[in-house]
């Protein structure tokens, strides 16, 4: 058995980092900013911007992939791993899922086991320096292993759930899980 390739089929490798997102880019302000840790859990948690900072922070090396077929290798994030995020709170056993929920309504959902994959990060740096607010500063969930869409911008917390809910672009016509080595871009190939 051979290893599957490190470019996608049907993805071009750029050594630019486009900007795409739907609706405008928001504003950030550091003293209303909080993040929340909800659904099925013991105890719901929130964080402000300054709790959110003094997480302990770990940096991945990883490619990105984007459903619209480019793709850019070696990209370094620094942030917080998915796992020091649940390690806040308490699953209750029959949280199977995440919904991830962003600035202006947006949302992607996530298995919770590639949520915990262990190069899952809440991203606040990408190549040493902040993320800039066209690719999500504050905080940018970044999934390597899925098309771009599930690295959704602007994160604003975690809805652990039971059974699996559609985000925005699942809804929209996009694959419900978007491996890129299988090409899962659109829901009609479901």
């Amino acid at each position: 058995m051979t290893d599957k390739p490190r470019l996608p089929t049907g993805q071009t490798l750029t050594e630019d980092f486009p900007v795409l997102h739907c609706g405008d880019i928001p504003d950030f302000d550091a003293n209303s900013w909080d993040f929340r840790i909800f659904g099925l859990v013991e105890r719901e948690v929130a964080l402000s911007y300054e709790q959110f900072l003094e997480l302990p922070h770990d940096r991945i090396t990883a490619d990105f992939h984007c459903v619209t077929t480019w793709s850019r290798f070696d990209n370094m994030w620094e942030g917080v791993k998915s796992r020091t995020v649940v390690d806040l709170v308490v699953l209750k056993p029959e949280a199977k899922f995440v919904l991830i929920h962003c600035e202006q309504g947006y949302t992607t959902n996530l298995s919770l086991a590639e949520f915990l994959d262990d190069d899952v990060i809440f991203a606040r740096k990408w190549s040493r320096a902040d993320l800039t607010k066209e690719h999500g500063f504050p905080l940018r969930l970044v999934v390597p292993k899925l098309y771009a869409w599930k690295s959704a911008k602007w994160v604003r917390g975690i809805e652990f759930l039971g059974s699996d809910q559609r985000g925005f672009w699942e809804r929209n016509g996009y694959h419900n899980h978007g491996d890129p080595w299988k090409e899962e871009r659109y829901s009609s190939q479901e």
